[in-house]
Formats: C-alpha cells, sequence, structure tokens
C-alpha cells in the first residue's frame, strides 16, 4: 500500500540473497571447487602445490590434502570441502571422486531451476536414483577371499595407481597390509576391530631410500634409555614393566612450606625421601623385569637403583606409544607400583634395542609374538616426499581396512559408473510425473567419472564415451569395461585388475549425492552483518570484530 514506512526487519549491514539467486551462487561455488580439483583424478592426474599458513609448502594431488589448505568464503564451497573431510574420515579414500560428483550433480539441477521446477521436486529425483543406484552397486558387486593376499595386493595397487607413490611399486600396498593384518583383532562372530588411527603409527625419518620402509613386528619410539653408559641398550626376550606414575618424590601441587626447627630435620627429611624411592625401587626389582617404561618423570636416584639392578628404565613417553607397547609385549600399564604383579609384565616381545637412526636415537620393542599393534618406518629423501608418502599410505591403509571389513569389490576405471549410469536410464522411463528428468540427470551425472578420466589422458573425450556408452549398451549391467588411465583406451577392467572396494564406491556416491540435495534446498542466505561485540565504528563502518561479509557471486577466493 502506497504511503507506508519501508520496514527493515534485518540489519541493513546483512547481505542477503533469496530464491535463485541463492540457489544460483551454491551452483556456481559448489562446480568452481569441484574444478579446482578436477585434474587430479586418476593415474595421469596434476599435482597441486600450496602454502599453508606456515609458509611450507604442500606438493599432493590427494583430494582432501588440497582443500584441507584452501580458503574459500562462500558458505556452499564451506559445505563442499567438508564433503571431502568426511569421505576420509569414513573410508579413506574417493575424497577427490566425491567432489567431483557433487559439482556435476550440482551443475546438472540448474537446468530444472532455471525452469522453475520446485527444488525438493529435483531432491526427490535425486534422492529415487540414489537408492536406486544403491541397489544396483550390490548386484554388481562381488566377494573377495581377504586371505589371498595375491588378490589383496592387487587391491590396494589398483587404488594406489592414482597416488605420487605408485612409482615406487607395490611397497606401499605391501606396508598397508601388513600393517592392517597386525592390527586386526577378531572379536568373534564374524565381526573385527581394526584400530588403525590407535595401533598403527607412522614414523618418518628423512634420508635413506624408499626401500628401506617396513613395518616392523612391535613398535618403536624416539627415546634413549635414561642412562645411556651404563644401562644396556640391547636385551634379548626382556621382561617389560609398564608405568603410569612418577619414579621421584612426590612434590607439592603448588607451593609448599615445611618449617623446621631443627638442623637435623632436615637430614632426616631427606632421609625419608630417599628411603620412599628405595623402597620403590625395591618393589620393582623384586618382579625382576629388564626394562621400565614411565609416562612420568624418573629422578636420579632411582636411576643409581635401577642401573645398579641391571635395569633399564625409559621415563616420559606419551601416553599413546606406551598403550602400544603394551599391545605389542601383552604388558599392562600399572597406575601404582604397589599393586604391580608378576601377570603386568609384558613377555611377548623378543627383543629391545636402541638404535641410531639420522640424528636420533630410537628405542625398539620388535619381534613380538603375535603384536596387536605396530609401527611404520617411512624413508625418503626430502620432508616432501615423506609428507605424500604419509598421506597416500593412509589412503592405502584405509583401502585395505574396508576390503577387510566388507569383501566386495566393484570394477574401477569409471565402469562401476557407466554400469549404473545404464541401469538408472533403463529404469527411469517406469517414472511417472516430473521427477523422472532428475532422475535422468543422476545417470547423466555418473558419467562425469569416466569423463574426466579421459579428459586427464589427454584424448578425444566424446568418441571415448560414445565407445563406452556402445560396449556397456551391449553387455548390459554385468560389462566390466571402463577407461584405462594410464593409456585412455577403453579396456577390460576384469582384465587389467583394477578393483575398488564397494565400501568406497558406495559412501561416494550417498555423501555426493545427499550433499547436492541439501545445497539445493537452501533458498535464503543470510551473511555479514552480524556483529561479534560492541557497536559499529564511526560512520556507521564495521569495527575489526565484525564479521566479514560475504560476497557469493565472487563464490571464491583464487
Amino acid at each position: 500500500m502506497a504511503g507506508q514506512p519501508q520496514v527493515f526487519v534485518l540489519n541493513q549491514n546483512t547481505k542477503r540473497e533469496t530464491g535463485r539467486k541463492a540457489q544460483e551462487g551454491n551452483i556456481t561455488a559448489a562446480k568452481a571447487v569441484a574444478d579446482i580439483i578436477r585434474t587430479t583424478l586418476g593415474p595421469k592426474s596434476m599435482l597441486k602445490m600450496l602454502l599453508d599458513a606456515q609458509g611450507g609448502i604442500v606438493l599432493t594431488n590427494d583430494g582432501n590434502a588440497i582443500l584441507r589448505e584452501i580458503d574459500v568464503a562462500h558458505p556452499a564451497a564451506k559445505a563442499m570441502i567438508e564433503l571431502s573431510r568426511t569421505q576420509d574420515e569414513e573410508v579413506g579414500d574417493g575424497t577427490t571422486s566425491v567432489i567431483i560428483l557433487a559439482g556435476e550433480m550440482m551443475h546438472l539441477a540448474q537446468p530444472f531451476i532455471e525452469k522453475e521446477v520446485h527444488p525438493t521436486v529435483v531432491v526427490r529425483g535425486y534422492m529415487k536414483a540414489l537408492q536406486d543406484a544403491v541397489k544396483i552397486l550390490d548386484e554388481i558387486a562381488f566377494p573377495i577371499d581377504v586371505n589371498d593376499r595375491q588378490s589383496m595386493m592387487n587391491i590396494v595397487t589398483s587404488c594406489m595407481g592414482t597416488k605420487f607413490a605408485h612409482r615406487f611399486g607395490g611397497i606401499i600396498s605391501e606396508l598397508a597390509l601388513d600393517a592392517v593384518n597386525c592390527v586386526t583383532v577378531d572379536l568373534g562372530n564374524g565381526r573385527k576391530d581394526i584400530d588403525v588411527k590407535k595401533f598403527a603409527k607412522v614414523e618418518k625419518i628423512p634420508g635413506g631410500s624408499i626401500d628401506d620402509c617396513r613395518v616392523l613386528k612391535g613398535v618403536m619410539f624416539a627415546k634413549d634409555v635414561v642412562n645411556p653408559g651404563r644401562m644396556a641398550r640391547r636385551i634379548e626376550k626382556p621382561r617389560i614393566l609398564l608405568l603410569d606414575c612418577p619414579l621421584e618424590y612426590k612434590k607439592g601441587e603448588s607451593q609448599t612450606n615445611v618449617e623446621i626447627t631443627k638442623e637435623e630435620d632436615w637430614s632426616v627429611l631427606l632421609k625419608m625421601e630417599e628411603e620412599w624411592i628405595e623402597g620403590v625401587c625395591a618393589q620393582i626389582v623384586a618382579l625382576k623385569p629388564d626394562l621400565v617404561v614411565t609416562e612420568k618423570g624418573l629422578s636420579d636416584l632411582c636411576m643409581h637403583y635401577l642401573t645398579k639392578a641391571g635395569i633399564s628404565a625409559i621415563r616420559r613417553l606419551r601416553k599413546t606409544d606406551n598403550n602400544r607397547i603394551a599391545r605389542a609385549c601383552g604388558a599392562t600399564i600399572m597406575n601404582r607400583v604397589e599393586e604391580c604383579t608378576e601377570a603386568c609384565i609384558g613377555t611377548k616381545a623378543g627383543l629391545f634395542k636402541v638404535e641410531k637412526v639420522g640424528d636420533e636415537y630410537f628405542s625398539f620393542v620388535v619381534d613380538c609374538e603375535d603384536p596387536k599393534a605396530c609401527s611404520i618406518i617411512l624413508r625418503g629423501a626430502s620432508k616432501d616426499v615423506l609428507n605424500e608418502v604419509e598421506r597416500n599410505l593412509t589412503d592405502a591403509i584405509g583401502v585395505t581396512r574396508n576390503v577387510a571389513l566388507e569383501p566386495k569389490l566393484l570394477p574401477g576405471g569409471g565402469a562401476c559408473e557407466m554400469a549404473v549410469s545404464k541401469a538408472l536410464q533403463d529404469k527411469a522411463d517406469q517414472i511417472e510425473g516430473v521427477e523422472q528428468w532428475p532422475y535422468r540427470a543422476v545417470a547423466v551425472g555418473l558419467e562425469v567419472i569416466p569423463r574426466t578420466l579421459a579428459q586427464n589422458c589427454g584424448i578425444n573425450v566424446i568418441r571415448t564415451l560414445t565407445k563406452l556408452r556402445a560396449k556397456h549398451a551391449e553387455e548390459g549391467m554385468l560389462c566390466t569395461t571402463g577407461i584405462n588411465g594410464h593409456t585412455g583406451e577403453i579396456s577390460n577392467m576384469k582384465e587389467l585388475g583394477v578393483w575398488e572396494p564397494y565400501a568406497v564406491k558406495a559412501q561416494t556416491l550417498k555423501t555426493a549425492v545427499e550433499a547436492a540435495s541439501m545445497l539445493l534446498r537452501i533458498d535464503d542466505i543470510v551473511s555479514g552483518g552480524k556483529k561479534k561485540s560492541g557497536a559499529a565504528g564511526p560512520q556507521g563502518k564495521s569495527g575489526p570484530d565484525e564479521e566479514v561479509e560475504v560476497d557469493s557471486e565472487r563464490a571464491i577466493n583464487e
């Protein structure tokens, strides 16, 4: 109505985008993030060089490592970056594919938004397609024997084919396989517990060659014995006692005042401390351990008594390292010396030794009987190479773990995506109403993986994809033809031995489609405006504590 005053509900500094503009902004942002890492998919992938906040260089083609270092302003772009992190935490591989797929799903939704199709209709079509796609994956997947080492090696090696470390041959795959086999605990009823994060520690030591990498049958840590000159540095079949208490006289929690009236009392006080330490050492010596490891401090006097008894000691060890030693040698970590018994002593280790590697001394507890914890030693020319090899190894361990927990495989090289795409397009005719078009869009979107593989090989994309579609149309759903990432030709993945774990593929598909559906349902973006504290600065300008206004047209800081 005319004459009514204009009312500002939101703060005037606030930038608000609604409806179509917000959706288009989100689609642009998602596409921009996908374009950043599109070239890092496949064996012929390019590397990205990034400067991190500390000024160090990150050289990698791992999708998650790249996006972790990139600073973006647009909220939808931030949501996309979270996807690769989720993927990395859940299954450890497929971080690049998930972003490319989600970006493509967003891109294919743009024509529907422009034709005024309601986003919820698009999302409904997407979710229907996702349900059917997962069912199709279940049908295509085939089981594998986890105990067959050669076939497990082939799977891990094919997943490593896209990484920097694949030029080192099968060494990374062997490390991953040995590490996972080492930490696997059978819980019965066909269930397994594989805690790689806690019990498989990667130790990076610059120098040496990549062939010196190995998985220890035990653990290592960067500590030397307390008294290197007089304590044994090599003990065979050691009896190991692990403690989580200080082997020194208890100090007061805060400032402690003691009043002494006679001079003799001072010597009595010192004598009491010495006697207490002597008593503790006597209790330890009674158990006849060869090695005592404590997470806390160890006094000089205690060191003297232990040296006299011929016991080696290590102090101030990390809790995580102590847990690994306990698991490797069968010891129990004790919180009080008084409660230690014969049962707490670890006897499963074959050898304790201290060696100098590079510039530092490292202690090794190795040759354990059935260790359920291990250390992986990585050697390499430089720190950057080691960091990249570690990232690749983490992915390889993730893949091995997924196959061990869910032993089902799918063909790689885009064959599985093409098979699902073809099956979805055949099913789309049975779907009624407008939802049929978004359903078809998911089928078309899945072709982005083989298409990107072909692009990164530098071959004629249209001709190759047409050949691939024709092959899948002929052979139906069980066709295992995909793109050979090295040559760009279409080949049978079964003959090439390129497989991918079912868990990774299913997670990639679910994450990408669900994230695209979530972003499409956003119809309002309110940014900037809200101050953290205090009023705006002079002339209404925002003060230093104010949040930065985000311009979604600029989608991403290049």
